[in-house]
């Protein structure tokens, strides 16, 4: 069975595609104008092991955060429709993740139902030129809400003694770390034969 998805997401703001395949290769062919973001996308894509095509226009030169929110929200959407039914899925995934310093965790289920637990410390305000470090935490609640998840993300450790958090480990780490859960929680489970992994019988 293909776990694929296309999604187009299109407002007076900006035109989003995103294309999908969980049980891709880690390939992946990103643009939204926001290089750091670009960056992590490529992440979800390699760590997850999905092939990965996103394509936004937005309205960056107001700011970028219509540009971040709406390609969240359209890849939530996507991943959401290539579960499908979530047969035979694994459903729950965790990963923790070192990045020199920094050190995060990641948790999810597959749930159906939409929640989103988000801790990182105070960063500087931007990544790059156009990134918001602010948004980080928008972006997790608009994928989390898109594609019915619950996700916690966690960052465990942050700074070295007496340093400063380095934004950039901060968020990849993040991105890192969820792709890695989300690899589990979408892998196909050999005992549960084609069941939805739920007692309800429905995720």
């Amino acid at each position: 069975m293909s776990r694929t998805a296309r999604v187009e997401r299109i407002t007076k703001e900006t035109k989003v595609l995103v294309e999908i395949d969980l049980d891709g290769t880690g390939a992946a062919e990103i643009s939204t104008g926001v290089g750091f973001y670009d960056h992590m996308l490529h992440q979800i894509a390699r760590h997850g092991g999905f092939d990965l095509t996103v394509r936004t226009v937005g309205d960056l030169e107001i700011d970028a955060h219509h540009t971040m929110e709406d390609t969240a929200l359209a890849l939530g959407a996507a991943f959401d429709q290539a579960l499908g039914d979530k047969a035979g899925i694994r459903r729950y995934g965790s990963a923790t993740v070192p990045m020199d310093e920094v050190l995060v965790r990641a948790a999810v289920d597959l749930s159906g139902r939409p929640y989103v637990v988000h801790d990182e410390p105070l960063l500087t305000p931007y990544i790059g030129p156009v990134y918001p470090t602010s948004m980080t935490r928008h972006i997790w609640e608009s994928f989390g809400q898109a594609a019915r998840i619950t996700l916690h993300v966690d960052v465990l450790r942050a700074a070295r003694p007496g340093g400063h958090p380095d934004a950039h480990h901060v968020v990849e780490a993040q991105f890192k770390a969820v792709s890695r859960a989300l690899r589990e929680a979408t892998a196909i489970d050999p005992r549960s034969a084609g069941v939805v992994p739920s007692t309800k019988g429905a995720l």
